[in-house]
């Protein structure tokens, strides 16, 4: 690990694993040109089984620390709040629903604990799932991997003001119990509870025997981590996905398998394929603007994803 350390400059830190090998090092001072800002982006790369002083080592840098403006957090998200929730002054209500957090920001409040997720999950979406697209066509979801995009995916669609658009049945699995359980705790007094089917699987046969159940029109991300965390793909090789159907693959770097299977049958299904590059722009630029407290984020975005597009990795 690149351990934490007292900032000469202003700094914004990215929590990871492999934080080298993300194109945002790459994208973050173009980004920061088109936002106005002077400041440095610095990755902190923790082993998934770290101690829990790890954590709070980094979060009390940067709340100590002038210079150390906030962080963006990924797979450790559950793990940093955990052992530093006493650390935080303010946690955002998602934050609180879900114990985690992908912002970490400084204002007048003190040390501002953020899930930006389930924002970035909508704004990605808004731009592959057409207008009324359930409304429409009556179909399903299919939500491989149970933690925290999945929760961020499914506040998004169940959002209560686009109850006439919600979609018919929402399947969510997963390999860990404890992960299934705390879906149902998040969720259980929600409106569209009862359409929420949780799975329990084992093995990539059973998402196949899930997904061949799916009506058209549906959508099926993986969540898993599978292309990017370690290879391979939720989905056996002989899955066939439903036609006309929405296809995403949350990773855009990585061995990407199930991305893969999915561009193989796009012609013949009919399929909207597509993987998770706007996604990861939408994580960062909300992120970062929460931690340079920018207020026209919205006006920079045409720029940023031309940018972006052109210096993908």
């Amino acid at each position: 690990m690149k351990g934490f350390r007292q900032a000469s400059a202003p700094t914004m830190y990215f929590v990871g694993v492999t934080t080298a090998r993300s194109s945002v090092m790459d994208l973050f001072p173009k980004w920061a040109d088109i936002l106005g800002i002077d400041a440095s982006l610095v990755g902190l790369d923790i082993s998934l089984d770290a101690p829990r002083e790890e954590y709070r080592r980094i979060v009390q840098g940067i709340k100590e620390d002038p210079m150390s403006r906030g962080a963006l957090v990924t797979t450790h998200k559950i793990n940093v709040l955990e052992a530093a929730r006493d650390l935080f002054d303010h946690l955002d209500p998602y934050a609180r629903l879900f114990h985690e957090i992908s912002c970490i920001a400084k204002n007048e409040s003190g040390l501002c604990g953020s899930a930006k997720d389930p924002i970035s999950s909508g704004l990605a979406m808004e731009t592959f799932v057409p207008q009324r697209f359930w409304q429409r066509h009556g179909g399903q979801v299919l939500l491989m991997g149970a933690g925290g995009s999945s929760r961020a995916i499914l506040a998004s669609l169940l959002d209560p003001k686009q109850i006439e658009n919600w979609p018919t049945a929402i399947h969510v699995t997963d390999t860990v119990p404890s992960r299934i359980t705390e879906m149902h705790t998040i969720f259980s007094d929600h409106p569209l509870y009862d359409r929420l089917q949780m799975h329990k699987i084992s093995d990539c046969d059973q998402h196949g025997q899930i997904m061949a159940g799916l009506p058209p029109y549906s959508l099926v991300t993986n969540a898993t981590g599978l292309g990017k965390d370690r290879p391979g793909s939720p989905l056996p090789d002989n899955a066939v996905f439903p036609a006309h159907s929405l296809v995403w693959e949350l990773n855009y770097r990585g061995t990407l398998e199930f991305l893969r299977q999915a561009q193989d049958q796009q012609l013949d299904k009919d399929l909207t394929v597509v993987d998770g590059w706007e996604y990861f722009i939408h994580g960062w630029t909300q992120v970062i603007a929460e931690v340079f407290a920018i207020d026209d984020l919205a006006r920079h975005l045409p720029r940023i994803m031309q940018v972006s597009a052109a210096s993908r990795r």
